[in-house]
């Protein structure tokens, strides 16, 4: 590389230590559902259970588990995060397959 200055680029990584108290009386809930809502400062996540539909009645039910609010900033972060562990998870064991993304005859996604 005559002449040429190569830039080093330099990564910094900050890592930080988190201790969280975890309540003995909390336990883990199952979600299959989560409904978002948004005003301009607050996301609100829903985690709800919904139980299986019956043929003949048209009508979901379920029970809200868990209400989650965060402002913007940490929504932006959370789903950068999660994204990350999707990406992760992907790479682990394979590509997670949703029921709504069959493709048809056509490729195309129904």
């Amino acid at each position: 590389m005559c002449g040429e200055k190569m830039k080093a680029e330099r990564t910094i990584e900050r890592r930080l230590d988190i201790q969280i108290k975890m309540r003995d009386d909390l336990e883990p809930v199952f979600s299959n559902f989560a409904n978002i809502n948004h005003k301009d400062d607050v996301f609100t996540f829903t985690f709800c259970h919904m139980f299986p539909i019956p043929a003949r009645k048209p009508i979901a039910k379920g029970t809200a588990k868990a209400v989650a609010t965060m402002t913007p900033q940490h929504a932006k972060r959370f789903l950068n995060a999660l994204s990350d562990n999707i990406r992760k998870y992907e790479q682990r064991f394979g590509e997670i397959k949703l029921a709504e993304e069959k493709k048809t005859k056509e490729g195309l996604y129904v």
